[in-house]
C-alpha cells in the first residue's frame, strides 16, 4: 500500500501548533489563570486557543485509529500489542515521573510561593491532594493525558474491532455519502459525556478513533472528502465563527446547544484538513520525514520546556506580543535541540517511544 504521507504531515503540522496554543494558555481567560504559570487576560491570544482546541487534538486521534488499521493489517494482534506498549506506555512512565513534576514545580513557585526543594516538591507531586489539572501543583498527567487516552483507547478499540471481525466480518462503512460523514458529529456528541475527565472524554475520542479506523481508511469515503473540502471549510468557519462568538463574546457555557456546536466544529474542522491534506500535503521531503520522524518525542518535551521558559520570560518587559514570541521561538530550538541529543543515545531513545 502506498504511504498517505499527508497524514504524517497533517500528525507533525498539529503537534507544532502545540507551541503557541500551549503558550496562549499563559495569557488565558481563566481568573489567576488556567495554566502552570499565568500573565493577564489576553483576548486575541484567547480567541486563538479557542478557536484551535476543537480540532488539533481530536484530528489526531482520527490519524491514530487510520494508523491501528494500517498497523493491524502488517502485524499480529501480539506485534501490535508489544508495539504500542513500548511506544505509548514507556513514555508515559517516563515522561510521569521525570517530566511532569518540572510543571508542578514551576506552578508551586508561580502560584503558591514555594520555596523548597525540587526533591520535597516530587514527593508532593504525588501526595498532595490535587484536581488531576496540576495548575496549582499536585499530580497530573499534564499533557500525557494524549499517551494515557490513546493506550486505554488504542487497546479497547482492539477489543471490539476483534469482537466485530468475530461476529460481523463483513461490516464496512465504506458506502457513506458526503453528508452521511457530516453527520457523524452527531454520535460523537452522544459520546462527550462518557468518560469525561476534566474536559476530556474517553467516549468521545474513542469514537474518533474508531471512525479513523472505520470511515477514513475506505478510499471511497477518503474521495468524497477531498471532493467536498471546499464545503467542509465553509461549514467549518461558519460554525467555528458562530461557536467563538457565543463562547468567547457572549460567554454561553455549559449548554448542550454549545457542546453540540463545539464538536461539530471540530468534525468540519478535521473533515477540512483531512480533504485539503489529500490534496495538497501527500508528499515527502527531508524536512517533512524529519518532522515526521520527531513529532512523538517533540510532543512529550515540548511543555515542561515551554513552561520553564514562560516562567523567565515572564519577567521581561517586552510586552504579550514580544513575550509570546519569544516563548514560543525558544521552546521550539530547546525542544529540537533536546531531541537531537536523545535520539543519539539508544537507552534514551527506548523511553521517549521510538525505534533503535
Amino acid at each position: 500500500m502506498k504511504r498517505k504521507h499527508y497524514l504524517d504531515n497533517l500528525r507533525w503540522l498539529a503537534i507544532l501548533l502545540l507551541f503557541p496554543f500551549h503558550a496562549a494558555q499563559i495569557w488565558n481567560e481563566g481568573e489567576n489563570g488556567g495554566f502552570y504559570i499565568w500573565s493577564q487576560k489576553n483576548t486575541v491570544l484567547f480567541l486563538f486557543a479557542t478557536a484551535v482546541y476543537p480540532w488539533y487534538m481530536t484530528l489526531l486521534f482520527v490519524i491514530a485509529g487510520i494508523s491501528c488499521k494500517y498497523s493491524l493489517e502488517k502485524r499480529s494482534i501480539r506485534q501490535f500489542l508489544t508495539e504500542r506498549t513500548k511506544k505509548i506506555l514507556v513514555p508515559f512512565l517516563f515522561g510521569l515521573f521525570t517530566l511532569v513534576p518540572v510543571m508542578t514545580y514551576i506552578a508551586e513557585i508561580f502560584f503558591n510561593g514555594y520555596t523548597g526543594s525540587y526533591a520535597r516538591q516530587w514527593v508532593m507531586f504525588f501526595t498532595k491532594e490535587t484536581d488531576l489539572i496540576g495548575y496549582r501543583g499536585g499530580f497530573t498527567p499534564a499533557h500525557l493525558w494524549f499517551l494515557l487516552y490513546l493506550l486505554i483507547i488504542s487497546f479497547g478499540a482492539l477489543f471490539l474491532i476483534l469482537q466485530q471481525k468475530k461476529h460481523f466480518p463483513n461490516l464496512k462503512a465504506d458506502g457513506l455519502s458526503y453528508f452521511a460523514i457530516v453527520f457523524m458529529a452527531l454520535p460523537e456528541w452522544a459520546c462527550l459525556s462518557i468518560l469525561n475527565i476534566s474536559g476530556k472524554s474517553i467516549g468521545q475520542f474513542m469514537a474518533l478513533f474508531l471512525y479513523g479506523y472505520y470511515i477514513f481508511t475506505e478510499e471511497n469515503n477518503l474521495y468524497k472528502i477531498k471532493r467536498f473540502r471546499f464545503i467542509s471549510l465553509a461549514l467549518c468557519i461558519l460554525s467555528g465563527s458562530l461557536y467563538i462568538y457565543l463562547y468567547c463574546i457572549k460567554r454561553f457555557e455549559n449548554l448542550w446547544w454549545i457542546d453540540l456546536l463545539y464538536i461539530f466544529y471540530g468534525w468540519m474542522g478535521i473533515l477540512t484538513l483531512l480533504g485539503i491534506g489529500q490534496a495538497k500535503l501527500d508528499f515527502h521531503n527531508r524536512i517533512s520525514d524529519y518532522l515526521s520522524r520527531a513529532s512523538f518525542p517533540v510532543y512529550i518535551l515540548h511543555m515542561p520546556i515551554l513552561v520553564v521558559t514562560g516562567f523567565y520570560v515572564l519577567k521581561l518587559p517586552i510586552g504579550v506580543a514580544g513575550q509570546f514570541l519569544l516563548i514560543v521561538g525558544i521552546s521550539v530550538i530547546i525542544t529540537f535541540f533536546t531531541y537531537e541529543i536523545i535520539k543519539k543515545i539508544p537507552f534514551l531513545r527506548a523511553l521517549f517511544g521510538m525505534k533503535n
